[in-house]
C-alpha cells in the first residue's frame, strides 16, 4: 500500500509551481497561510477520538477562494490528509484508490446538507465555512494536478457511500466531523468509530487548489489543479498516530 500511494503522489511534485486551474487565485501559490510547517494526528484514548492538524507558517483558513458564481469552474480550498486507511473504514465499498481526510471551503456550493456549519439555521449557505469530507482520490491525467476525487456511474455500478454522502456521483463523504481554525492551526476532530476504530494508520499532509467540472465529460468532476506545500516533502506518507 505504502509503495502505491507514493507511486501515485511523488510525480506531483514537478507540477507544483505551474499547475494552475482556470479560477485558482494566484496568491494562493505563495501565501504563507498555504505552507505546511508541521502535522499531526492524536489520539485520545480517554475520549476515542483522533486529532488531526496542519500547522502553517501564517494564518491557518484565512485564505479562501472567491466565488465565481456558478457550479461549473467552483474553485475549491483544502488542507487535505492523505493516509493508509481503507475505503472500507470510512464507509465506502472497496474500491483503488488513497483514502483522504479533506478540509474544504468553496464558496458557490455547499456540499454539507446535513450540516449547518454557520449556525444561521440554512444548511445550504455555507460551503465556504472549513469542513471535512472523506475522499478517495485517484491519478487521472487530465488535470493539471494530476490527481482526481474517484466517479462512479450510480447505473451501472454498485457503489456504497455512507449516509452522510452530498449525493454526487463520486466516492465522496460529508461527515460533519467539527473544523476548528486557531492561529497557525487548523484542526478536525473524528471519533474512533467513524474511521472503524483504526488507529495506527500512516499519513502526509498537503495544501491544494481543486477545481468542479460539470460541462465537460472528458474531465473529473473535482480535480486537483495545484499542490502548494507537502509536509514530509515528498509524499511518502511517513506519519504515525501517535
Amino acid at each position: 500500500m505504502k509503495k502505491a500511494i507514493i507511486y501515485l503522489f511523488s510525480w506531483l511534485l514537478g507540477l507544483m509551481s505551474y499547475a494552475q486551474g482556470n479560477n485558482e487565485n494566484p496568491n494562493f501559490s505563495i501565501s504563507d497561510d498555504l505552507q505546511i510547517k508541521k502535522t499531526s494526528v492524536v489520539y485520545d484514548a480517554n475520549l476515542e477520538q483522533l486529532i488531526f492538524s496542519i500547522k502553517v507558517k501564517g494564518t491557518a483558513g484565512v485564505s479562501i477562494p472567491e466565488a465565481i458564481g456558478q457550479l461549473d469552474g467552483a474553485p475549491v480550498l483544502g488542507y487535505v490528509f492523505p493516509t493508509t486507511l481503507k475505503p472500507t473504514d470510512v464507509g465506502f465499498s472497496h474500491t483503488e484508490g488513497i483514502v483522504a481526510l479533506a478540509l474544504t471551503s468553496h464558496p458557490d456550493f455547499d456540499d454539507t446538507p446535513l450540516w449547518d456549519e454557520n449556525n444561521d439555521r440554512n444548511y445550504a449557505n455555507d460551503g465556504v465555512v472549513w469542513h471535512p469530507h472523506w475522499v478517495v482520490l485517484t491519478k487521472d491525467s487530465r488535470v493539471k494536478g494530476g490527481l482526481a476525487v474517484k466517479q462512479f456511474n450510480k447505473d451501472k455500478e454498485d457503489v456504497q457511500l455512507p449516509p452522510t454522502n452530498p449525493g454526487m456521483p463520486m466516492y465522496m463523504d460529508s461527515p460533519g466531523f467539527p473544523v476548528v481554525t486557531n492561529g497557525k492551526t487548523i484542526r478536525v476532530i473524528v471519533p474512533a468509530y467513524r474511521l472503524n476504530k483504526q488507529t495506527s494508520f500512516q499519513y502526509d499532509a498537503v495544501t491544494a487548489y481543486m477545481q468542479v467540472n460539470t460541462s465537460k465529460s472528458d474531465y473529473p468532476m473535482l480535480g486537483v489543479y495545484a499542490v502548494y506545500s507537502v509536509a514530509s516533502g515528498d509524499l511518502s506518507l511517513p506519519y504515525k498516530v501517535k
